[in-house]
């Protein structure tokens, strides 16, 4: 009887971590948003009909596809964005191969915007090209290796 209690216990502890279906879990690694804290883990979901949704502990950031004009994915931050994101030594120096998702978009004001993610090559597929379906861009890969694992 007790191990059933612990097992049950068990399974829900693990519900209520899971996460939100479908949502690829991220790190918000900079961007020109004041108001997402720089390195918040979080997840990134694109079930959402009318929203691309960035959601963590502190904020939660919903911004229409339709302004969504720029994706990018391989394993560096792209040139034209490194200036707008602020990068920890260590990640620099990491052995492991990172990956990043770079969202570009329009604000409510017209202004250009950014927001760099380091993604799990093998959770963000799916994120992908729902992306591209809902927005109408194609996802821009750096190198032959990025559309190789971005494609699955």
């Amino acid at each position: 009887m007790w191990a059933l209690r612990c097992l049950i216990l068990l399974l829900f502890s693990a519900a209520a971590f899971a996460g939100h279906p479908s949502a690829s879990h991220v790190e918000y690694l900079g961007g020109t948003r004041p108001d997402i804290p720089a390195n918040s883990s979080g997840e990134i979901r694109t079930t959402d009909q009318v929203f691309f949704v960035f959601a963590s502990k502190h904020v939660e950031v919903k911004i229409p596809y339709q302004r969504i004009n720029l994706l990018e994915y391989g394993q560096k931050v792209s040139r034209r964005y490194v200036e707008a994101v602020v990068i920890s030594p260590l990640l620099m120096l990491a052995k492991k191969r990172q990956h990043f998702l770079t969202v570009g978009f329009q604000d409510d004001d017209g202004r250009q915007q950014a927001m760099v993610f380091r993604v799990e090559k093998n959770d963000i597929r799916l994120a992908l090209v729902t992306l591209e379906a809902r927005t109408g861009q194609q996802v821009q890969y750096q190198d032959e290796q990025a559309r190789i694992a971005g494609k699955g």
